[in-house]
């Protein structure tokens, strides 16, 4: 990964300094760009959170060959593992790469490693587009995710969404908050629940809603048809000051656990964060930057390396914690420091 690192640093520069640790410390205000919003608190405490939480380390027992494997929304993965819907390659990571180039080689790293991948949306129009064409060269082994726009223009987007073969789709209404798009004239907003059910049930594929950090909502969005939520704040890009998704997520997944499927991301840096979030409650887990540094300092190669080391790190943290399947991770495996 040094070698990969070393390159995304230099094709990044001015917009990621490809940290030892991306904690957001260094980009905090940064957006566009890597960074968090504002003092950067939400991206660190993303970060925070999940370091707060130890792992249980237990010896005694027959688990050396743990099963990483998953089944969600009609995909079976090789591991609990996605790929964010991160994009924006020219004004948030440096333009060292085409935006097709980049979503085309996250997205095939990801088949190939038997998981999948998230393409995002945005302006540019070549951000939504370099994901479709992704989805569909990939037949539909992807899930575009469309910003909260208005009805017109989301309803054209998740059509070709469609077009391109997903069977998944999703919104993050997170992105209701995005600086990046004021910027733009391209202002999205918050998407009232009788108007989130009328977008799922005209859409012909399982919807996911990203942006989910509280109980009410995610019961909401089971009210509204909703195949999955992501217990997410935006990586800390969209609203300062909210606490990272580990310290909500269990208390979301609680909530309607057995009624929607439950994703989460923000913070995830290794196999052993990943391990933490599923036993806090999350069926599967979503990384971002990591993944677009992977790209930008290797392509295809670079996010396959990237997936390789998480699916070790995570193999010996259940073999280390005891626990057999990825799919059945027990709460008692963690516990939270007291600070």
């Amino acid at each position: 990964m040094k070698e990969i690192q070393v390159q995304a640093r230099t094709l990044m520069k001015g917009f990621c300094r490809v940290c030892p640790v991306c904690d957001g410390r260094v980009c905090a205000g940064e957006v566009p760009g890597m960074g968090g919003l504002g003092t950067g608190s939400s991206f660190q405490d993303n970060v925070r959170a999940l370091s707060e939480i130890q792992l249980n380390m237990r010896c005694l027992h027959d688990v050396s060959q743990p099963d990483l494997s998953v089944s969600i929304l009609g995909f079976d993965l090789s591991m609990p593992v996605l790929a964010a819907p991160i994009g924006g390659v020219s004004f948030n990571m440096g333009g060292g790469m085409a935006e097709e180039e980049y979503i085309l080689a996250k997205l095939t790293a990801c088949v190939e490693a038997g998981t999948i991948g998230c393409t995002g949306d945005g302006v540019p129009p070549v951000i939504h587009e370099s994901g479709f064409a992704a989805v569909k060269a990939l037949d539909g082994r992807g899930i575009p995710f469309i910003k909260p726009w208005e009805d017109e223009e989301l309803f054209a987007k998740l059509d070709k969404a469609l077009d391109a073969g997903a069977t998944v789709v999703g919104m993050d209404v997170d992105a209701a908050g995005l600086i990046t798009l004021r910027k733009m004239g391209r202002p999205v907003s918050p998407k009232p629940v009788a108007e989130l059910a009328e977008v799922i049930r005209r859409t012909k594929a399982k919807f996911v809603v990203k942006g989910i950090m509280t109980p009410d909502e995610a019961k909401m969005c089971v009210d509204a048809g909703a195949a999955a939520i992501v217990v997410s704040n935006h990586g800390g890009r969209v609203l300062d000051g909210t606490p990272g998704t580990a310290r909500v997520l269990r208390g979301v997944a609680d909530a309607v656990r057995g009624q929607i499927t439950v994703l989460a991301d923000g913070g995830v840096r290794s196999g052993a964060d990943v391990l933490r979030m599923l036993a806090l409650g999350a069926d599967a887990v979503l990384i971002g930057r990591p993944f677009s540094v992977a790209v930008l300092g290797g392509g295809k190669d670079g996010a396959a390396t990237y997936l390789e080391k998480i699916r070790q790190e995570l193999t010996q943290c259940m073999v280390l914690t005891g626990t057999a399947k990825a799919g059945e991770v027990s709460p008692g495996i963690i516990r939270t420091v007291e600070r």
